[in-house]
């Protein structure tokens, strides 16, 4: 048998025996996802969302750059007395010590210790490119500079992760230094060695490749830290870790400066549910987790995202209902209870009697056996789907459909008489134009006519307005009513400004959200249908009876 045939025969027994072991879990969101543009935590967010990250079970939750950045240092100083990790363990990362000085006359590896961290991660050069041009120095001297900090730091009784930067550029051009830096780090103690593709370029099979050949040619637990820029950071960390690596790192959601890290819950749900290698105790609460983070960095969660999204089992053609009827497991790689998340039928042009089906009892309506009813509401839809309107996303607006089927309406909160709306504007001659929306409402409850006038900030919000107040007396409910989204779609934009208008508009109550859709001709009517839905299914669904 030739080397290679048994450097790929150990690989693959040792890559083996690390699936077959429980993988650590890393996450760097407070770090390296921090560095996503347009993203600013304080230590408040940063102390809330590593509760909650050890809430979803990760191994460590990497907290910044003490010494560095003034406050993740002040994170450490707070984390250490408010922070109680029943699971994670916090790592500081910083850098190893600088050319030509000892660790600990160093004041960022000082830093570091003075954290109270009890892992600390460092980051060290393993592309020679990067030393000689990045570091100005030598190939020796930074690994007297690895070698030295890791053996400072684990005589202190710290655990020492190291991130080999570059890695894989940096075995790309010289795989004997990349090697000998990731040596030098398990030789003076490192319990992981970080191989990572700083740049985000590489792919599933070179990485495969790549942290093979270098499993066969060390000791220690090897990690992996990739970065999405060729789209393959969760492809590439699975890879490795089929390789043999045994530590993976990531980020909540995928945060991440450029297109951002490897999405650390994809990467362990794929792990722990198709290859039992990794194990989160908080996996079945791993949808609720990442909206929650998303909430804190108030960056819009990603409906599309793999396991968590809001889309993630939601289906919308005919027959994938009628399959999912019968089993759903055959429309779905796992049942979505599993990470916390739910399945969802959509409702739309392409609906069957069994996309109907589903959707009304997920609503809460029992249609089997109502065959008519549901050929009737299926024609409803298709045809108001051709006119502009769309159900996949307005819940609320396809459940009054139904029910309009069901019982004419339900409940009947209120009868319109008219309703107007217009804008003013005064030019004042020096720039300062007066801009004014007013809108008035004339209605019907049980306790008799109402008329409202509402101003407000554009036309739609001043007719907001209008009909709150005329309704506000009769059904005091509508006060926790708030508008929280609103959405505009131009269709058959080809018409000009005799195009079609499409509103989506969602409101909650603080507890819950719902979502109404309204078209018509300018951007006001379909504004008025939307906002008039919403309040009856606000009603509806508060168990208010009309008055």
């Amino acid at each position: 048998m030739s080397t290679t045939d048994t450097r790929a025969s150990a690989a693959q027994a040792d890559g083996a025996a690390a699936r077959a072991s429980t993988v650590q879990v890393y996450d760097t969101t407070l770090r390296d996802g921090a560095q996503q543009e347009g993203m600013n935590l304080s230590v408040a967010d940063k102390l809330a969302i590593a509760a909650l990250l050890d809430e979803l079970g990760v191994d460590y939750v990497e907290g910044g750059w003490p010494g560095a950045v003034p406050k993740d240092t002040e994170f450490f100083a707070r984390a250490a007395k408010e922070l109680d990790l029943s699971h994670a363990r916090l790592a500081a990362f910083g850098s190893t010590c600088r050319a030509g000085a000892q660790p600990d006359e160093d004041p960022q590896v000082r830093a570091l210790v003075d954290s109270e961290a009890g892992v600390i991660t460092l980051v060290a050069k393993s592309d020679i490119r990067h030393v000689e041009r990045a570091l100005r120095t030598d190939g020796q001297e930074n690994l007297r500079m690895i070698s030295a900090t890791v053996r400072h730091l684990v005589g202190l009784g710290r655990e020492v992760v190291v991130d080999a930067e570059h890695f894989f550029d940096g075995y790309g051009f010289d795989p004997e230094y990349a090697l000998s830096c990731v040596r030098a780090a398990f030789e003076a103690g490192a319990a992981t060695v970080v191989l990572c593709d700083t740049n985000g370029g590489m792919l599933p099979d070179v990485v495969a490749r790549v942290v093979t050949d270098v499993r066969a040619r060390t000791t220690g637990r090897l990690g992996m830290h990739a970065h999405n820029d060729s789209g393959c950071a969760v492809a590439n960390t699975l890879a490795a870790v089929a390789a043999g690596a045994g530590h993976v790192q990531g980020t909540i959601n995928g945060y991440g400066e450029r297109t951002g890290n490897a999405d650390l819950v994809t990467c362990a749900a794929n792990l722990e549910l198709k290859q039992s290698a990794v194990t989160l105790p908080g996996l079945g609460d791993a949808s609720r987790i990442a909206h929650a983070v998303s909430e804190i960095t108030n960056i819009p969660p990603y409906t599309r995202q793999p396991y968590v999204g809001s889309s993630a089992f939601a289906h919308k053609a005919g027959l994938h209902a009628s399959a999912i009827r019968v089993d759903p497991d055959l429309y779905q790689h796992i049942d979505p209870v599993t990470v916390g998340n739910d399945m969802r039928m959509l409702i739309s042009e392409m609906a069957g009697r069994a996309s109907i089906e589903l959707k009304g009892r997920e609503l809460g309506f029992d249609l089997s056996g109502q065959a008519d009813l549901l050929a009737r509401v299926t024609n409803r839809v298709k045809a108001a789907e051709a006119d502009g309107y769309t159900y996949d996303a307005a819940d609320a607006s396809f459940e009054l459909l139904l029910r309009s089927e069901l019982d004419g309406g339900g409940p009947h909160f209120f009868d319109v008489e008219s309703w107007r709306a217009f804008v003013e504007h005064r030019p004042s001659g020096n720039g300062a134009d007066t801009i004014d929306a007013e809108a008035t409402v004339k209605l019907r409850t049980g306790q008799g006519r109402m008329i409202s006038t509402g101003e407000g900030n554009g036309p739609v919000n001043a007719l907001d307005h209008a009909l709150r107040g005329a309704l506000v007396g009769t059904y005091p409910e509508i006060e926790d009513f708030e508008l929280i989204d609103y959405r505009v779609r131009i269709l058959d934009s080809q018409q000009g400004t005799d195009a079609t208008i499409r509103v989506l508009i969602d409101t909650s109550d603080g507890v819950q959200r719902w979502s109404t859709v309204g078209v018509g001709t300018n951007i006001i009517e379909a504004s008025w249908e939307a906002l008039t839905e919403s309040i009856t299914w606000g009603l509806l669904h508060h168990g208010v009876e009309p008055r």
